[in-house]
């Protein structure tokens, strides 16, 4: 702990940068621009599947399609293996570009 201020006072200052000057280029630099997220699913195609509310999010679409493949193959839980990770996929997607 602490290492980083002696080296920065005691000898290398050119490694580090300086916290009272800090660089001036825009914080987006390099990274592309996010386009505004839709909704697939409309509002009126959640409630006639029956999705819970706490589900309707922007991989509502998904969970639709899995939803209908997992009444209609019933007894057969492996029957809708894809529609599941596409679900697990978009759910865990949503995560990271909301909580980083």
């Amino acid at each position: 702990m602490g290492g980083h201020l002696s080296r920065r006072y005691l000898w290398d200052a050119e490694a580090e940068p300086d916290p009272l000057h800090m660089p001036s280029f825009p914080a987006q630099l390099g990274m592309p621009a996010r386009q505004p997220r839709v909704m697939v699913a409309s509002a009126s195609q959640l409630s006639d599947a029956r999705v819970p509310l706490e589900q309707r999010d922007f991989c509502g679409h998904h969970l639709v399609r899995l939803l209908r493949c997992q009444r209609d193959n019933f007894p057969v839980p492996w029957g809708c293996h894809a529609l599941r990770h596409a679900w697990d996929s978009c759910q865990h997607e949503d995560y990271v570009m909301t909580h980083t």
